[in-house]
């Protein structure tokens, strides 16, 4: 017989209201675990047995693994500001989503926070929790509910470290629950049809914001308040969601999830690696004190196509230590090389976001601190 395993997690079939309000569980095998609102300490949930919910047998299965943000958030009655974030569950989120003809949905509460609070422990347990739930044959695909500040992020991380080739979704809203036309519901609804797609399979993480299908190395956040808050730069969309129809134009051919080096099953953090954004008169100071702090690299947001003044210059050859990625402030277009740039440690980003590139960097360092080899592993990705 083949094991469960969602046996002994805080799963829903969707009828059980978890005790979860905020804050993360440590450890992904104990995620009936919550945090308090109020003292911030870890309790177990007791949670009485779940209703039995009739499984549609026509009807794939999707595991939506929710943290959160803004899509979790409630505030004044038909208001999009001064809400709060991570206030519902994900039973909540996927009543809300009217998901029962679309998939038999299992749901999980990583955590209940504002995305500006993730961690790279909590992508870690993401990460950790997908891996091993992708290897139940009778799951389709996945859905992450996460805050749109940092959903990028978190997705480019997926893709460089996920080993299975079904469907990852990230999603998000840019208005809270209780805001006059939420736009919560529809992006969920609109991800677990595209993680239950079959056509979606192997084209790596992906999110579904607006109508619109991205891929998880080029989207980008482009606005602080509209629905349609996100791009891919110069690339545009994968496709679109209509409904539950899924239409893909394009897919990425940068290597992805089954395809990378990356292994993080038994790692408990990533190297230490902060951006660094270049304005007129900043000292250079800045990149010693992150060196004194122990950072193994730093990614500097540069000028035009990466650059910066000569003070950064020479306080970058002060720590031929600390690997220093070229990125630039821009926001669009490639980071060419120069050899008046391209001094000892210093990389380049080919055409990440800076936020991207430190994403990279940080499992560039978890194989290797070879200049020649991390640069190649930019090169690559």
């Amino acid at each position: 017989m083949k094991k469960n395993l969602f046996k002994g997690v805080a799963i829903l079939p969707i009828a059980l209201a978890l005790a979860i309000t905020t804050g993360c569980a440590t450890n992904t095998e104990a995620q009936s675990t919550a945090v308090s609102a109020t003292t911030g300490a870890t309790t177990v949930v007791s949670t009485p047995a779940p209703e039995k919910k009739q499984v549609k047998k026509n009807l794939p299965t999707v595991a939506i693994l929710a943290t959160g943000g803004t899509i979790a958030g409630t505030g004044a009655e038909g208001k999009s500001t001064n809400y709060k974030p991570g206030q519902l569950n994900v039973e909540a989120l996927a009543e809300a989503a009217k998901l029962s003809d679309v998939a038999n949905v299992h749901g999980e509460q990583i955590c209940n926070i504002n995305s500006d609070d993730i961690t790279s422990e909590i992508w870690l347990q993401i990460a950790n929790r997908i891996n091993k739930l992708a290897k139940d044959s009778s799951v389709s695909g996945f859905v992450i509910t996460h805050g749109t500040d940092t959903l990028d992020e978190t997705a480019y991380f997926l893709n460089l470290v996920l080993k299975t080739d079904k469907p990852v979704v990230v999603t998000g809203s840019m208005r809270p629950s209780t805001a006059i036309s939420a736009d919560g519901p529809l992006n969920l609804h609109q991800s677990v049809a595209l993680a239950s797609n079959p056509s979606a399979k192997g084209k790596g993480v992906m999110a579904v914001i607006s109508d619109r299908i991205y891929g998880a190395r080029d989207i980008r956040k482009i606005n602080t308040f509209n629905v349609n808050a996100f791009n891919s730069g110069d690339y545009g969309c994968m496709g679109y969601v209509i409904d539950d129809n899924v239409l893909f134009y394009s897919q990425p051919v940068k290597k992805h999830t089954v395809n990378t080096e990356f292994n993080v099953s038994n790692l408990k953090t990533l190297p230490k690696v902060a951006v660094l954004y270049f304005n007129v008169d900043t000292d250079g100071s800045i990149i010693d004190y992150y060196a004194q702090k122990g950072y193994k690299g730093i990614v500097i947001a540069g000028a035009g196509s990466g650059e910066y003044s000569v003070s950064w210059k020479e306080a970058i050859a002060r720590h031929p230590e600390m690997i220093v990625v070229r990125s630039t402030r821009v926001g669009s277009g490639y980071v060419s090389a120069s050899d008046d740039y391209d001094i000892a440690n210093v990389l380049r980003c080919d055409d990440l976001q800076p936020q991207k590139a430190a994403v990279l960097l940080r499992l560039a360092l978890t194989k290797t601190s070879k200049k020649a080899e991390i640069q190649k592993i930019f090169d690559k990705y």
